[in-house]
């Protein structure tokens, strides 16, 4: 949808930051010195819009350049999608429902419209009639519902069949092999579907307790076995889309080109074509200088200094709709069972031992010089753009050494044999092996800087492979819950629907953590309870998450994040603002290449 970003496996550029020289504490206090006088970027001068006059070309070809250091996947279904790179791709074609308004929350003036019986516990979602799809074929309805027996079947391999999705009516029995529908949706006519869910939330109004919001063509992915979707030509060659573009090549991991969909709703876009083009982090700030790239997804925060006196573009920035964080591994979860279950013996499976390696961090100096101001130490695991809920009385964890020691001292953690390490409370050696990713040559000076963090206060942590990880292959281990990984670095993007169930809830494979307690589930379930629909009750129950989250330090927010997003100056107009975004059809371009 227009502004709509759905659960995100992860972002690209997930510790993508830029601590020259941290190889120990004698590097550590260099950082101290000349760096620190660096200039902070006031990000509340960061344009939303680039406005760039002269007369529109015909046409031309939009060029996209997506900062990765790994090749994407190229899952081209947002129903199977697991991660930024692809998500980034798909929204050039997207087959998004709904449009968002103030407070990210569903408005009219998509090609679907919801309307909600609270009292009844239902749901009706209507489409605008004569639309089409790239191919020309009629969209109703059933393309609408389609997703959802895509989600529900017993064979399929994706991560949204949760606790979220299981709150329609009859979703659980479908997927389990127990009824040949689901009973809880039902077509009314061609353009109206009707949906009833076991409870209604406020989370509904911004795409949650279970509804979907992106339409699935039918016609061409019905005789596909849902086991196969995911490697189907339909999926990964030419997937058809009702979005304002539609993929008319691919490069495998390396780039697409869209063409224009002549049968968009909103009107054929104003550009031919759009050509989305992966380019690696260590290149990217050249690339923008020399004029390769009409516009830059993901370009790296930490690297602002090298494009921002770049007279052939214009940065634009936001606060992001995400967070980075560190993760502890606490169990595994139950394919079988759809849960995730604890591991009481678990090596992170101590409040005390997390919360020093989280004290031991020195995140606030990272923060301060080397992203000059784009990211900021996290308090909670709510981003502050969701000002309702953000709660910005925590302390959170801020850099205290004597504090992590403290801590291990008391939870038995002591250097019994004078290494410098401390001993587990059975005199065991210990160690932590910690799961990052790879990506700019800074990124293994950043994550040694926090090692030697760790260290100062006698926390031994290797890498979980002996070195970062591809991006790609970090989130298969991550996910699969290697035994190598005791602790993992990461972020999460939130999407516009703010409720975290989906991200930390029993049933929710994204719980990379693991970590579930009966307390945990109420707290979860009072956020998206009846009685949330009083804004009041919510703000509370979204209050007392946030502090129960951070007392139990499972996952420890790092920091919060300004997007920057670099626009080449022939691009006529290009808004950012989540309130008056640029529609894709709407785009213009005013000369025949890129400035340089």
């Amino acid at each position: 949808m227009k502004k709509k970003k759905w659960l995100l496996l992860s972002l690209v550029c997930v510790l993508m930051l830029a601590l020259a020289a941290c190889g120990g504490s004698d590097s550590k206090d260099k950082s101290k010195g000349e760096d620190t006088k660096k200039e902070k970027v006031d990000t509340s001068k960061l344009p939303f819009e680039a406005k760039n006059d002269g007369d529109s070309i015909e046409g031309g070809t939009l060029k996209v350049g997506l900062v990765t250091d790994s090749p994407f996947q190229g899952i081209f279904n947002w129903e199977l999608y697991e991660d930024g790179n692809d998500k980034d791709i798909l929204d050039y074609a997207s087959n998004s429902i709904f449009d968002t308004k103030e407070d990210f929350l569903i408005a009219d003036t998509g090609l679907g419209q919801l309307k909600v019986d609270e009292d009844a516990n239902k749901a009706t979602v209507t489409i605008k009639k004569d639309v089409k799809w790239s191919d020309g074929k009629p969209f109703t309805i059933d393309d609408v519902i389609y997703p959802y027996y895509i989600i529900a079947d017993k064979d399929y391999t994706g991560v949204r069949y949760d606790a979220d999705f299981q709150n329609i009516v009859g979703a659980k029995e479908y997927h389990d092999g127990k009824a040949k529908e689901i009973s809880g949706i039902k077509k009314v006519d061609d353009y109206t579907m009707e949906i009833s869910f076991k409870k209604v939330s406020p989370a509904i109004y911004s795409g949650g307790d279970g509804l979907w919001g992106y339409a699935a063509p039918k016609h061409q992915l019905k005789d596909i076995k849902i086991k196969d979707l995911i490697k189907s030509d339909a999926v990964r060659k030419n997937p058809v889309t009702v979005g304002a573009f539609v993929i008319d090549n691919i490069v495998k991991g390396e780039s697409v080109k869209f063409k224009a969909n002549p049968n968009y709703f909103k009107g054929k876009p104003k550009l031919d074509s759009v050509v989305v083009e992966v380019v690696p982090s260590s290149s990217s700030a050249a690339a923008i200088k020399a004029g390769k790239y009409d516009v830059v997804k993901n370009y790296p925060a930490n690297d602002y200094s090298a494009i921002k006196d770049a007279s052939n573009t214009t940065i634009l920035g936001r606060p992001e709709l995400a967070y980075s964080y560190v993760g502890f591994k606490l169990g595994k979860y139950d394919t079988k069972e759809g849960v995730s279950v604890m591991n009481d013996t678990a090596k992170m499976n101590n409040v005390n031992l997390r919360k020093a390696v989280a004290y031991a961090m020195d995140i606030e100096q990272v923060s301060d010089v080397y992203y000059e101001g784009l990211r900021t130490r996290a308090n909670s695991l709510i981003p502050p753009v969701f000002s309702s809920f953000y709660d910005d009385s925590l302390e959170g964890y801020k850099y205290d050494p004597k504090q992590a020691k403290k801590l291990l001292e008391e939870a038995g953690y002591k250097d019994t044999n004078n290494d410098g390490y401390v001993e587990d409370p059975d005199g065991k050696e210990f160690s932590i092996k910690l799961a990052a990713m790879s990506g700019s040559d800074k990124d293994e000076k950043i994550i040694q800087f926090y090692i030697q963090n760790w260290k100062d206060v006698g926390l031994k942590v290797e890498l979980s492979t002996g070195r970062l990880i591809e991006f790609n292959s970090f989130y298969d281990k991550v996910q699969a819950d290697d035994k190598d990984i005791d602790m993992f670095m990461a972020a999460w993007g939130t999407g516009t629907n703010p409720s975290p169930v989906g991200l930390y809830g029993k049933e929710a494979q994204f719980n990379f953590s693991r970590f579930v307690s009966d307390d945990l589930t109420k707290l979860l379930s009072d956020i998206d309870s009846k009685e949330a629909m009083d804004s009041e009750y919510r703000g509370k129950a979204f209050r007392a998450w946030q502090e129960y989250m951070s007392e139990q330090a499972t996952t420890i927010p790092m920091y919060f994040r300004t997007e920057i997003i670099p626009v080449n100056k022939r691009v006529k107009n290009y808004n950012i603002d989540y309130l008056n975004e640029t529609e894709l059809q709407d785009l213009e371009l005013v000369a025949d290449e890129p400035v340089k």
